[in-house]
């Protein structure tokens, strides 16, 4: 019996009962759930925030945006990524380990965040 084999009988069992087991990550109590959807929707919120200022033309007036191309260039990539990031604000993550980690992530991220706004603001 040559080691291919003896790989594919002896083995094979190993993945499919890993893949069977349940995972630690399919029981999140609701705290989490709820603190990691807050801080995902509060740090999606924020980078709206910062792109919307950012991207907002440096002339007062809408109406003078075809003046300057690089002003209409700027509005209309702003615009887009305010866009996008709305659309992902209702997209919640699938699987129930993605809440953990954006608690993990948000708690970094969140303060340095708001502290980006700041300094833009």
């Amino acid at each position: 019996m040559n080691m291919r084999a003896w790989a594919r009988g002896n083995l094979s069992g190993l993945l499919v009962g890993a893949a069977r087991k349940k995972s630690n990550d399919a029981d999140v109590s609701t705290a989490v759930w709820l603190a990691g959807l807050a801080v995902r929707t509060a740090f999606i919120g924020i980078l709206i925030v910062i792109t919307a200022r950012v991207a907002s033309p440096q002339i007062e007036r809408l109406w003078t945006l075809l003046d300057t191309p690089g002003d209409l260039i700027r509005v209309a990539l702003g615009f887009a990524v305010c866009v996008w990031l709305v659309v992902h604000l209702f997209i919640v993550p699938k699987d129930p380990g993605g809440y953990r980690t954006w608690l993990y992530l948000g708690l970094v991220l969140l303060p340095l965040t708001v502290l980006c706004a700041v300094v833009i603001w």
